[in-house]
């Protein structure tokens, strides 16, 4: 299973009536063809599926995308960050990461905010960009 980088920015809230490109989550994950996370897959290659949390004005977080015994997705910060709090996707287990979609997480200030999907590739080419000096996006 390939292992995509996907892109999650603030949608639109009472706070950003437009959105915010620069606050989101950027991930690695193995995705099935309909889009969904492959449970089989991440525990092959789970040392891969890593998050950077990004948001104005805070400083960046850097973790990895764990799978709980509630059969539920989070995001933890083991890497550079709080790792006693964890961030918790809704339904993570159901929803679709294509391009367009909307998915929610509960943020480390216990708010459920919702994001959405901005753009799913490869991560080989998402790292490439990354090396390149492009801007991940």
């Amino acid at each position: 299973m390939k292992l995509m980088s996907i892109r999650l920015e603030l949608a639109r809230d009472h706070d950003f009536p437009n959105g915010s490109p620069s606050r989101g989550y950027e991930f690695v994950a193995p995705l099935d063809v309909e889009g969904h996370i492959d449970v089989e897959a991440w525990r092959k290659q789970r040392k891969h599926c890593n998050v950077w949390r990004f948001w104005e004005g805070e400083a960046d977080e850097y973790g990895h995308l764990i799978h709980t015994r509630g059969r539920s997705w989070a995001f933890h910060y083991d890497i550079k960050g709080d790792p006693d709090v964890d961030e918790s996707g809704y339904r993570f287990d159901s929803h679709r990461f294509v391009e367009g979609e909307y998915v929610s997480l509960r943020e480390q200030d216990d708010v459920m905010r919702t994001f959405q999907v901005v753009s799913v590739r490869s991560a080989g080419q998402a790292q490439l960009a990354k090396q390149g000096g492009a801007a991940a996006s």
